[in-house]
């Protein structure tokens, strides 16, 4: 597995989140005949060269079960309730063990409907391209997620606590990143209404 893992670009979904504004696990919101989540899987696992981790936290079984038989490694974040650095710190952790000579890898949320492969290898390219070390998706005036970051940033990425996400490295190493535009990266789900102006 190691072998076929080396060199490879991780994405890594964070899906452990218990919707609490919208009151059902948005994980499993039906969309384009699949699952929200299962959608943004796919869209991962067309990307060449890479391998898929996700992590789940609340309503894991339901979620697990409906993740049967898809290539990707599960990691269960037993304190997501700790909030979104939990997750990041648990599922770096798992490539790690996976693959610990891993060079960059890519965090991904579940709930931007319009993610798609072309943004992660984006991501990728632009990273060669340019040799920074953090390559974030740009939307309404803010750097967020999908957001690439080089391996020299890990043990950071490792210490991070509480709500404290990816921001507080892409803020800390301003001169280490660029940037690739993902204007419907600002659409995201968290509520009802959200859902509702989504598949109306």
């Amino acid at each position: 597995m190691k072998d076929k893992i080396h060199n490879k670009t991780a994405i890594i979904i964070l899906a452990a989140g218990n919707s609490s504004r919208l009151g059902r696990p948005k994980q499993l919101l039906l969309y384009k005949q699949s699952t929200l989540l299962k959608n943004t899987i796919s869209e991962a696992l067309k990307v060449e060269n890479s391998f898929v981790i996700i992590v789940t936290g609340a309503n894991s079984e339901i979620i697990e079960k409906d993740l049967t038989n898809v290539p990707i490694t599960i990691c269960f974040n037993t304190n997501w309730e700790n909030g979104l650095s939990s997750s990041i710190v648990k599922g770096l952790s798992g490539l790690l063990h996976l693959n610990p000579d891993c060079k960059q890898c890519i965090f991904a949320v579940c709930d931007q409907p319009f993610v798609t492969s072309s943004i992660f290898e984006k991501l990728i390219k632009e990273s060669h391209k340019t040799r920074k070390g953090i390559v974030t998706s740009a939307y309404s005036k803010t750097l967020g997620t999908p957001v690439l970051f080089h391996k020299k940033y890990f043990n950071e990425l490792l210490e991070l606590k509480g709500q404290e996400g990816a921001k507080k490295l892409i803020k800390k190493y301003s001169d280490d990143v660029v940037a690739i535009a993902f204007e419907k990266g600002s659409i995201d789900i968290d509520t009802e209404e959200d859902y509702f102006k989504l598949i109306s």
